[in-house]
């Protein structure tokens, strides 16, 4: 029997900064506006050319393979997390195996969206704890800002998104008192068009259909969200499956140290915080800089924390996520 634990982290984000301001250079918006309903200042944009979802995912890689003191031969699986692939298909965890350098190990593709690093985190540990793999190369990344509709039409959405990419190495621990102690993962379908993004897809707008009509006005290929509806979802399901993970392992909220919540909006953690009666050491948010990195959030989050000392050795660590889908979806560590 195996516990499976974080061994490395690393996480990378674009040299492109976009400000609000920025944006209101293009969209009908402001500073106040967006700060006022997201808690977002700035994100980052890649260059087109320099950065894709796969290179921001290997960049972070490598520097989770460092810090984790293991060669990338010693990967047994790679876990990739993300709904903006680089192609329609392969996944990006192929290229990944093939720019790392990395032997024919296997690779999985998770399209969890928010969710999707925390989903991919759990199979990881599964792999791990059934004695399958010893280290599992877990990323999450994404592009947002190529399929943003830009214009003051989608400002409600296209404000919030940014790039990034985040990276962990899940290794065998023995000590059965520490790594991931649980993992809980949950789907609600019957609201799945309440965000999402319609096209291109097999029964839906084809890529060819789009192309044809030259529409300008067709916005299935752009993310749609209602956001007033996610937002009460989301603080409903981040508290109940906190919960579920801090039951599941007899513990309190006193017992958290750190609690690192999907950055979908500052609100929303906001909103949980105070919920959980837990103060500002307690939760770690990055948003204002970084806006809503969707699969890479909570990976760049608990990567900057961990730079930052705020985790340390013997911390109880709470990852939580709630997005599209509906899914949602924790973890509990003790680090």
């Amino acid at each position: 029997m195996y516990h499976s634990k974080i061994t490395g982290l690393g996480f990378y984000v674009p040299d492109n900064v976009v400000t609000n301001d920025d944006l209101s250079k293009v969209i009908d918006t402001n500073d106040e506006w967006i700060q006022e309903r997201t808690g977002i200042q700035e994100r980052r944009h890649i260059i087109p050319g320099q950065d894709t979802t796969t290179s921001m995912g290997v960049k972070a890689a490598k520097i989770a393979i460092e810090r984790a003191g293991i060669d990338k031969n010693d990967i047994d699986f790679i876990v990739f997390a993300t709904l903006s692939p680089d192609y329609y298909f392969p996944g990006p965890g192929v290229l990944v195996q093939r720019d790392l350098g990395i032997g024919t190990v296997g690779a999985l593709d998770v399209r969890n969206q928010c969710s999707g690093f925390i989903y991919a985190l759990s199979v990881a540990d599964q792999y791990i704890k059934s004695g399958m793999y010893k280290n599992v190369l877990v990323i999450g990344s994404e592009v947002h800002s190529a399929g943003l509709d830009m214009t003051t039409r989608g400002r409600g959405v296209s404000v919030i998104f940014g790039d990034g990419a985040g990276a962990a190495i899940v290794s065998r621990e023995e000590d059965l008192t520490k790594g991931i102690l649980s993992t809980h993962l949950h789907s609600e379908g019957v609201h799945a068009e309440e965000l999402i993004v319609k096209a291109p897809g097999m029964c839906g707008r084809w890529v060819t259909d789009i192309l044809k009509d030259n529409d300008p006005d067709d916005e299935t290929y752009f993310p749609y969200m209602n956001g007033q509806f996610v937002f009460k979802n989301a603080v409903v399901r981040f508290a109940e499956v906190i919960n579920e993970g801090l039951e599941a392992n007899n513990l309190q909220v006193s017992d958290i140290d750190m609690l690192i919540p999907h950055q979908a909006n500052l609100r929303i953690s906001q909103f949980i915080q105070k919920k959980f009666g837990l103060n500002d050491d307690q939760v770690y948010n990055n948003i204002m800089k970084y806006g809503n990195t969707t699969a890479a959030s909570v990976p760049i989050a608990l990567t900057e924390a961990w730079e930052l000392g705020k985790i340390k050795s013997g911390d109880t660590v709470v990852l939580a996520a709630f997005g599209s889908g509906f899914t949602w979806a924790s973890a509990i560590i003790k680090w």
